[in-house]
């Protein structure tokens, strides 16, 4: 038993959809969450600073006394994390490799399409793992660099976010997918607009839930769930200001945030 925190973090506020997994799934766990909303988007960013970006979300989380991290975020997950996993003392895991083994599982027709930001399908690391896996599934991808500020401003449903998922996603509608992949924790507030475009008989894959159902696994195979009854705590941290966290990060949770929202000065880190 372990009754630390776990460490949650991400470029703004999509994050919030792996906690909320967390939240169902492994209740009694403390957790300790970190939205560096004064630098998102993470997509746009060259590796270089991305990678600065990653090391301080991480080295902020570990100057608590946490157990593991998972990083809530496609693009650090994808373009920086395979690179400078071996550095972090903390146990760390990102939405990568569970979403593509889910993804692999699920598939019927052997065509898997992924969506995410710029630097996530850039670096190409969802089609060399699902290809590493079955190296006969075909892998279509495609950048959704509109998606993210759609989310982060209210546009999850109705015209506007229609006619942007079309845009986006009629490539690989047209190749018959028939598992997609929300490879970004903000798409799942998109999840009712694609499902509609692209039917019902295409499977989505949510990165961030299938993150948290990881982290559930690890946790119990290395003796660190908490061992605490009742239900665990979420504190929340932002980096830029705490104003409309509350309202719009209820809405990542389905459910009112229900624990203190504090600014840090995340360059310190």
């Amino acid at each position: 038993m372990d009754n630390r925190a776990i460490g949650i973090f991400d470029s703004g506020l999509g994050g919030l959809t792996c906690v909320k997994k967390v939240m169902e799934i492994m209740p009694e766990e403390d957790i300790i969450y970190f939205g560096d909303t004064g630098r998102v988007p993470y997509g746009t960013k060259s590796t270089e600073t991305l990678v600065k970006y990653v090391k301080q979300d991480i080295s902020f989380l570990e100057s608590f006394d946490i157990k593991f991290i998972i990083i809530a975020c496609g693009t650090a997950s994808c373009a920086v994390l395979p690179n400078i996993q071996n550095e972090i003392k903390t146990d760390i895991i990102g939405v990568l490799n569970p979403t593509c083994r889910r993804a692999a599982e699920l598939t019927q027709n052997g065509k898997i399409g992924v969506i995410g930001t710029q630097s996530t399908i850039s670096c190409g690391n969802y089609t060399r793992i699902i290809k590493g896996i079955n190296p006969d599934i075909e892998v279509i991808s495609h950048a959704c660099p509109m998606f993210v500020p759609l989310v982060e401003n209210g546009y999850t449903s109705g015209q506007v976010a229609r006619l942007i998922i079309e845009e986006y996603l009629t490539p690989i509608k047209e190749k018959g997918v028939d598992t997609l992949i929300l490879g970004c924790t903000h798409y799942p507030l998109l999840r009712e607009e694609i499902q509609r475009f692209m039917g019902s008989s295409v499977r989505l894959v949510n990165s961030g839930a299938e993150a948290a159902v990881e982290a559930r696994t690890q946790l119990e195979q290395k003796g660190l769930r908490s061992g605490g009854g009742g239900r665990g705590c979420v504190r929340y941290y932002v980096s830029d200001t705490v104003d409309g966290f509350e309202k719009l990060g209820s809405v990542f949770l389905e459910q009112p945030i229900d624990g203190t929202v504090q600014k840090i000065e995340i360059e310190k880190y």
